[in-house]
């Protein structure tokens, strides 16, 4: 089972927001500016991963970067999107998010 994991996200600026799609994990999500969205890009990524994991499921590989189309995006309409990578640690992102439970 692999634990770190980067996935192509699609960032798609608008008014007041950064709108996130990570295609591989069929995830759509937003942020304020940048550095929120990428934020909550993980932060979805890595939930989706490890509910993913709890259901005995197996968690996707990501696709090649070359190979997400911004222009074929959920937010393609809304603006022009970029693509770029995000990083998760399965295993490290469990530990912080349910060590209190």
């Amino acid at each position: 089972m692999v634990k770190k994991k980067r996935y192509p996200v699609i960032f798609t600026t608008v008014q007041g927001a950064v709108l996130v799609e990570v295609p591989d994990l069929e995830i759509l999500t937003e942020g304020s500016d940048y550095d929120d969205a990428v934020r909550m890009a993980r932060d979805a990524i890595g939930l989706k991963g490890i509910s993913l994991e709890d259901a005995g499921m197996e968690v996707p590989e990501a696709s090649d970067l070359q190979g997400i189309d911004p222009a074929r995006g959920a937010f393609a309409e809304d603006g022009e999107g970029v693509v770029s990578l995000v990083d998760i640690d399965f295993t490290e992102y469990r530990n912080k998010k349910f060590s209190n439970f």
